[in-house]
């Protein structure tokens, strides 16, 4: 370890980044890290340059939240002993012709100053992972995918082919996994990173609120698309969030449905579901609209029965309140308000779902309710449009967390021509297609992005939600 660390001392020297994340607060974030890990040695890959159509860089989450390095091809190791860190960030320099293409990279000055981190070739690192190996000094990686939710298939990156080769050079070395650490610090938000999200939910607000004052019948779901994204990029984004969800009529249905290409109907609804980055923070916002301008009676039903179980969540969604409460008591307003409407037969009747369910140990996975509401109505907003959020570590939620409310229901007889042939199943789809083709095609889901402070609950993103209140908006293309 001694060794190592002098290797280390051999290649630097160090010292704010101004902007949003000051340079103390990834110090310290790198700090937390240091004081978890004890003892080892973390090494990290930032993102590669974009190998498709030139496009522009943005840095892998993890990385940026530890070093805030916004360049591409770099890696960082952090050599941790007795809880204290020193840490090292290998980046590229481009040639003075490429720097002419795409910019120059900040010099070893500028990182010290800028960001406390000294700095070093690549290709010195290498031959400090082998000292530190024959030190027998414990590693941890972090994976360099750019995203939590698709990390199993994001396989093919720098970081994985250099952990895979240091392990075949060096048979038996074993190399932890570092990010449920940094998961645990990245799950609490601190002051700076929750004024980006408000700033990137204010954004979103206003780009769902310029579609609500120009949406009407005939215009393409891309049409309301480039007046969500304009607006975000207007409003200081650096991009959407995630790919943006205009699905209109029979594709509201579609959770994920992002071609956004067809043509909207009169008495359709659409589903927006969009949000912008500000400074690499995501919000996450979803509407459903009328394109007409107003709903139908059909339509009104299913809304306000959605925006009542978004307001029961949001009540149980407090300091010291669990995430499951939260969701209970959204299925329960769903559950009720379906079984008023004849769509389930009663608030706890169940069925034989057409996915992988156990009844018997869960029976609440198996009511009538889940085949009409098939997702979750949380998940937490960051650096990642799904980020780390405390709630998620013991089920309470604390100070600091940032997240979603996003109750949905989603209504056709194609979901009853899915359920498996059982006795159950048939007796469950006759007592309700007649009512469920009432409101076919009716897909509506509510989401708001949310922080808990010292002050409780506060949303994020006020965008109308009532539906007098989007009326109000979606009416004006209407009236002469």
């Amino acid at each position: 370890m001694r060794r190592s660390l002098m290797f280390l001392a051999a290649l630097l020297a160090a010292r704010p980044v101004a902007g949003q994340i000051g340079a103390a607060e990834y110090a310290a974030r790198r700090d937390s890290l240091a004081a978890r890990i004890g003892d080892g040695a973390v090494i990290a890959f930032g993102g590669p340059t974009p190998t498709t159509d030139f496009g522009p860089f943005y840095q892998l989450p993890a990385f940026r939240y530890l070093t805030g390095y916004q360049s591409p091809n770099a890696a960082w190791v952090m050599i941790v002993r007795g809880g204290k860190g020193r840490s090292v960030l290998f980046v590229n320099r481009s040639t003075p012709r490429r720097a002419l293409y795409y910019g120059q990279e900040p010099d070893s000055a500028a990182l010290a100053r800028d960001l406390l981190l000294p700095s070093a070739e690549p290709a010195a690192l290498p031959a400090l992972i082998d000292s530190l190996v024959a030190a027998r000094v414990p590693l941890f990686e972090l994976r360099d995918f750019a995203s939590g939710d698709f990390r199993a298939a994001d396989s093919l990156t720098k970081g994985g082919q250099f952990v895979r080769a240091l392990t075949a050079k060096h048979p038996g070395l074993t190399v932890r996994d570092a990010h449920p650490i940094v998961d645990q610090l990245r799950a609490r938000k601190s002051e700076a990173e929750m004024a980006l999200i408000r700033r990137a939910a204010a954004i979103s607000a206003d780009g769902h609120r310029e579609a609500m004052k120009k949406i009407e019948a005939g215009m393409h779901e891309y049409d309301l698309q480039a007046v969500v994204e304009y607006t975000f990029r207007r409003g200081g984004a650096e991009r959407p969030s995630y790919g943006s969800i205009v699905g209109s009529g029979p594709l509201s249905l579609q959770l994920h449905y992002m071609k956004d290409r067809r043509k909207m109907e009169p008495g359709d609804v659409v589903v927006i579901d969009a949000g912008a980055e500000f400074d690499g923070y995501a919000a996450d916002v979803t509407r459903t609209l009328p394109v007409s301008g107003t709903y139908t009676a059909e339509q009104r039903a299913v809304y306000q029965i959605v925006r009542d179980a978004q307001a029961a969540a949001e009540r149980n969604s407090k300091p010291g309140l669990s995430i499951q409460a939260a969701l209970d008591s959204s299925v329960a307003v769903r559950a009720r308000g379906l079984a008023a409407l004849g769509l389930i037969e009663s608030v706890d009747a169940q069925f034989d779902p057409p996915w992988a369910a156990d009844c018997q140990r869960n029976p609440a996975a198996c009511r009538q309710v889940q085949l009409f509401s098939i997702h979750g109505i949380t998940h937490g907003i960051g650096l990642e449009v799904h980020d780390p959020i405390q709630a998620y570590q013991d089920g309470i939620f604390k100070v600091g967390d940032a997240f979603t409310i996003e109750p949905g229901l989603y209504l056709s007889t194609r979901l009853l021509d899915l359920l498996p042939d059982t006795p159950r199943n048939r007796a469950f789809a006759a007592k309700v297609r007649t009512a469920v083709e009432r409101y076919q095609n009716t897909g509506v889901r509510i989401e708001d992005s949310y922080l808990i402070t010292e002050k409780g609950l506060e949303r994020i993103s006020m965008v109308p939600r009532e539906i007098e209140e989007i009326e109000a908006l979606t009416r004006r293309r209407m009236v002469p």
